[in-house]
Protein backbone atom coordinates (compact mmCIF):
# COMPACT_ATOMS: atom_id res chain seq x y z
CA UNK A 1 0.00 0.00 0.00
CA UNK A 2 1.35 3.42 -0.97
CA UNK A 3 1.14 5.75 1.99
CA UNK A 4 0.20 9.36 1.26
CA UNK A 5 2.96 11.90 1.61
CA UNK A 6 1.97 15.29 3.08
CA UNK A 7 2.77 18.40 1.04
CA UNK A 8 5.32 20.97 2.22
CA UNK A 9 2.54 23.40 3.17
CA UNK A 10 0.94 20.71 5.37
CA UNK A 11 4.28 19.98 7.07
CA UNK A 12 4.69 23.69 7.76
CA UNK A 13 1.15 23.85 9.16
CA UNK A 14 1.96 20.96 11.52
CA UNK A 15 5.14 22.74 12.65
CA UNK A 16 3.08 25.89 13.27
CA UNK A 17 0.45 23.93 15.23
CA UNK A 18 3.13 22.33 17.41
CA UNK A 19 4.71 25.75 18.03
CA UNK A 20 1.35 27.22 19.07
CA UNK A 21 0.71 24.45 21.60
CA UNK A 22 4.22 24.70 23.07
CA UNK A 23 3.87 28.50 23.28
CA UNK A 24 0.59 28.20 25.22
CA UNK A 25 2.24 25.88 27.73
CA UNK A 26 5.31 28.11 28.07
CA UNK A 27 3.12 31.13 28.80
CA UNK A 28 0.98 29.22 31.28
CA UNK A 29 3.85 27.63 33.21
CA UNK A 30 6.34 30.47 32.73
CA UNK A 31 9.05 28.07 31.61
CA UNK A 32 10.41 26.70 28.36
CA UNK A 33 9.69 23.29 26.88
CA UNK A 34 11.80 21.45 24.34
CA UNK A 35 10.14 21.43 20.94
CA UNK A 36 9.21 17.87 19.89
CA UNK A 37 9.96 16.34 16.52
CA UNK A 38 7.32 14.60 14.45
CA UNK A 39 7.10 11.97 11.75
CA UNK A 40 4.49 10.09 9.76
CA UNK A 41 5.64 6.65 10.91
CA UNK A 42 2.45 5.42 12.53
CA UNK A 43 0.21 2.69 11.17
CA UNK A 44 -2.99 1.09 12.31
CA UNK A 45 -6.05 2.76 13.81
CA UNK A 46 -4.27 5.27 16.03
CA UNK A 47 -4.23 8.82 14.68
CA UNK A 48 -1.20 9.87 16.69
CA UNK A 49 1.16 8.67 19.38
CA UNK A 50 3.52 10.49 21.71
CA UNK A 51 6.89 8.88 22.33
CA UNK A 52 7.68 10.38 25.71
CA UNK A 53 11.37 9.52 26.05
CA UNK A 54 12.10 10.65 22.49
CA UNK A 55 10.01 13.86 22.74
CA UNK A 56 8.47 12.84 19.44
CA UNK A 57 5.04 12.69 17.82
CA UNK A 58 4.19 10.05 15.27
CA UNK A 59 1.20 10.69 13.07
CA UNK A 60 -0.79 8.31 10.89
CA UNK A 61 -0.41 9.55 7.28
CA UNK A 62 -3.60 7.91 5.98
CA UNK A 63 -5.80 9.30 8.75
CA UNK A 64 -4.06 12.68 8.45
CA UNK A 65 -4.95 13.02 4.77
CA UNK A 66 -8.55 11.99 5.47
CA UNK A 67 -9.02 14.17 8.60
CA UNK A 68 -6.54 17.03 8.25
CA UNK A 69 -8.54 19.72 10.08
CA UNK A 70 -9.14 17.45 13.09
CA UNK A 71 -5.43 16.68 13.30
CA UNK A 72 -4.65 20.38 13.79
CA UNK A 73 -7.51 20.99 16.23
CA UNK A 74 -7.49 17.74 18.23
CA UNK A 75 -4.87 15.08 17.46
CA UNK A 76 -1.72 17.21 17.61
CA UNK A 77 -2.77 19.04 20.81
CA UNK A 78 -3.71 15.67 22.35
CA UNK A 79 -0.26 14.22 21.71
CA UNK A 80 1.56 17.45 22.64
CA UNK A 81 -0.32 17.37 25.97
CA UNK A 82 1.15 13.92 26.68
CA UNK A 83 4.67 15.23 26.04
CA UNK A 84 4.13 18.34 28.16
CA UNK A 85 2.69 16.34 31.06
CA UNK A 86 5.63 13.94 30.91
CA UNK A 87 8.04 16.88 30.92
CA UNK A 88 6.35 18.36 34.01
CA UNK A 89 5.35 15.31 36.06
CA UNK A 90 7.14 12.26 34.66
CA UNK A 91 5.09 9.11 34.16
CA UNK A 92 1.45 9.52 35.15
CA UNK A 93 -1.82 7.96 34.00
CA UNK A 94 -2.06 8.66 30.24
CA UNK A 95 -5.41 10.50 30.36
CA UNK A 96 -5.42 11.32 34.06
CA UNK A 97 -6.07 14.64 35.78
CA UNK A 98 -2.72 16.17 34.76
CA UNK A 99 -3.37 15.45 31.08
CA UNK A 100 -6.99 16.64 31.30
CA UNK A 101 -5.86 19.89 32.92
CA UNK A 102 -3.22 20.35 30.21
CA UNK A 103 -5.77 19.83 27.46
CA UNK A 104 -8.61 21.95 28.84
CA UNK A 105 -7.00 24.68 30.91
CA UNK A 106 -3.63 25.13 29.22
CA UNK A 107 -4.21 24.25 25.57
CA UNK A 108 -7.93 25.11 25.50
CA UNK A 109 -8.95 21.87 23.78
CA UNK A 110 -11.66 19.40 24.89
CA UNK A 111 -10.05 16.38 26.58
CA UNK A 112 -11.24 13.60 24.26
CA UNK A 113 -9.30 10.39 24.69
CA UNK A 114 -10.25 8.72 21.38
CA UNK A 115 -10.91 9.91 17.87
CA UNK A 116 -14.04 9.09 15.89
CA UNK A 117 -12.37 8.75 12.47
CA UNK A 118 -13.43 6.18 9.91
CA UNK A 119 -10.61 3.62 10.12
CA UNK A 120 -11.75 1.40 7.25
CA UNK A 121 -8.72 2.31 5.12
CA UNK A 122 -6.22 1.50 7.88
CA UNK A 123 -7.75 -1.68 9.27
CA UNK A 124 -5.76 -4.82 8.78
CA UNK A 125 -7.17 -8.32 8.69
CA UNK A 126 -9.39 -9.09 11.69
CA UNK A 127 -10.64 -12.30 13.28
CA UNK A 128 -14.12 -12.86 14.69
CA UNK A 129 -14.46 -13.86 18.36
CA UNK A 130 -17.66 -14.40 20.35
CA UNK A 131 -18.59 -13.85 23.96
CA UNK A 132 -21.94 -14.10 25.73
CA UNK A 133 -23.21 -10.78 24.39
CA UNK A 134 -21.51 -9.87 21.11
CA UNK A 135 -19.06 -10.61 18.30
CA UNK A 136 -15.67 -8.89 18.54
CA UNK A 137 -13.15 -8.42 15.72
CA UNK A 138 -9.60 -8.79 16.97
CA UNK A 139 -6.48 -7.68 15.15
CA UNK A 140 -4.04 -10.22 13.79
CA UNK A 141 -1.63 -9.33 16.62
CA UNK A 142 -4.21 -10.20 19.31
CA UNK A 143 -5.37 -13.27 17.41
CA UNK A 144 -1.79 -14.58 17.19
CA UNK A 145 -1.25 -14.04 20.93
CA UNK A 146 -4.29 -16.22 21.60
CA UNK A 147 -3.10 -18.89 19.13
CA UNK A 148 0.35 -18.95 20.82
CA UNK A 149 -1.43 -19.19 24.20
CA UNK A 150 0.28 -16.01 25.42
CA UNK A 151 -2.96 -14.39 26.56
CA UNK A 152 -6.72 -14.62 26.81
CA UNK A 153 -9.17 -11.80 26.23
CA UNK A 154 -12.44 -11.16 28.02
CA UNK A 155 -15.40 -9.04 26.99
CA UNK A 156 -15.47 -5.79 28.96
CA UNK A 157 -19.28 -5.90 29.10
CA UNK A 158 -20.20 -9.47 30.05
CA UNK A 159 -16.80 -10.74 31.28
CA UNK A 160 -16.88 -13.91 29.17
CA UNK A 161 -13.66 -15.17 27.63
CA UNK A 162 -13.59 -14.54 23.87
CA UNK A 163 -13.81 -17.67 21.73
CA UNK A 164 -12.64 -17.77 18.09
CA UNK A 165 -15.41 -18.20 15.53
CA UNK A 166 -14.12 -20.76 13.02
Amino acid sequence: MNLPSPAQSQLEHIEHCISQQIQKAQQHFQRSFERPTFSFKLRGRAAGKAYLHLNQLRLNPVLFVQNEAEFYSDVIPHEIAHLLVYSLYGRVRPHGPEWQHMMQEVLGVPAHTRHQFDVTDVMGKTFAYRCGCDTHHLTIRRHNKIVRQQTRYRCTRCGDELQHVS
